[in-house]
């Protein structure tokens, strides 16, 4: 595995088995959930699925425009989730606001994709760096010490979705050649950073254990 990400994912699997410890021995401890009855797993799944089907292009603009159609649509589902069953304001503004983003980012990524046919030369680097950003996410996911509160799996969730989507958009500036893709990935990179961001401060204040 690649040095930049082992030492976080290594330090994920020492909280989860320090939190799993704790909640052993420990009646008031974090009350953790399988990972297979929790619904965001199952929405990160399905959207993982849909993704690895993607026909690619190797073309970088395309493949970048597809995926993160299906990568926006698996955060709305989650927020939509977020809004039917949460129950902290703060999650349900947050989740409000990512669907409204990134409904709009749908439409302007649909628009590219209906006016650009897959350009030449093929560029498959591309590729492998998405999927590898996708793998990540899930192993990041795996990790996590899902609780079966909604407010507190969304606001983690999000923040390993987030980190993905801003991958893919780093692998678009490096490898695209379209200025509106390119643009466009800059500014997924923007408010994601700001929504990981508060994500974060919400879950140091509404910690579990």
């Amino acid at each position: 595995m690649n040095k930049l990400f082992r030492f976080p994912l290594l330090a994920l699997a020492l909280t989860f088995a320090t939190l799993t410890t704790s909640c052993d021995n420990d009646d008031e401890g974090l009350e953790l959930q399988a990972h297979d009855d929790n619904i965001f797993m199952r929405q990160m799944h399905e959207m993982m699925t849909q993704m690895q089907a993607m026909t690619k292009t190797q073309d970088p603009d395309n493949d970048f425009a597809m995926m993160m159609k299906m990568h926006h649509q698996g955060a709305i589902t989650m927020s939509q989730e977020e809004l039917r069953s949460g129950s902290d304001t703060e999650m349900k503004a947050m989740a409000q606001q990512i669907i409204d983003k990134q409904q709009a980012e749908i439409k302007i990524l649909d628009a590219f994709l209906s006016s650009h046919p897959p350009q030449q030369p093929p560029v498959p680097a591309f590729n492998m760096k998405q999927m590898e950003s996708m793998e990540r996410m899930m192993q990041a996911n795996d990790l996590r010490p899902l609780t079966g509160n909604i407010d507190f799996d969304f606001a983690q969730l999000m923040v390993d979705h987030h980190r993905s989507a801003i991958e893919n958009s780093q692998a678009e500036i490096e490898y695209g050649r379209t200025t509106a893709m390119k643009d466009l990935a800059h500014s997924i990179i923007d408010e994601q950073e700001m929504e990981i961001q508060e994500l974060q401060e919400w879950l140091l204040e509404h910690k579990k254990y």
